[in-house]
């Protein structure tokens, strides 16, 4: 639910009122809880500008090496997460997960250490393929039939 901060002119109190919902917010009479004056300012306490983020689609390969080597999550996720936009269809799950976690902040090491282990569970978990004879490209030697 929105909230918005408000100075009573009257009372000079601050106060903060709730709404369901913004709609509900532009149709009501804003009222001051404390002496019910209507002469309300609304106060701006908090703002947030985004910030630009980083194009790492139009990197040159050596650029994007030099993410890969600095060794900051934050910004070897969002360069996977970028490039991986730009691939029809998406990528893989393992990839996506390995994105998402650089992106909340887990080194790297940790990150590869994580496929590591994974990519030995999943070995370990293939069962492996029973040996088959060769098999010999002559023909069979027998007798032959009469005719």
């Amino acid at each position: 639910m929105p909230s918005y901060d408000f100075h009573c002119n009257h009372c000079e109190r601050n106060s903060i009122l709730t709404y369901k919902s913004i709609n509900d917010y532009a149709k009501a009479t804003h009222v001051c809880p404390y002496c019910q004056s209507i002469d309300l300012t609304r106060v701006i306490n908090k703002v947030a500008i985004a910030r630009p983020s980083r194009d790492y689609s139009g990197m040159s390969p050596q650029q994007m090496v030099k993410v890969m080597e600095s060794g900051n999550s934050n910004e070897m996720g969002e360069l996977f997460r970028q490039i991986g936009d730009t691939v029809p269809g998406g990528m893989d799950n393992q990839f996506n997960e390995v994105t998402e976690k650089l992106l909340k902040g887990q080194k790297p090491e940790s990150v590869e250490a994580d496929l590591r282990a994974a990519d030995q569970a999943s070995s370990a978990a293939i069962p492996a393929a029973p040996a088959t004879p060769p098999v010999s490209a002559e023909k069979p030697k027998g007798k032959k039939k009469k005719t």
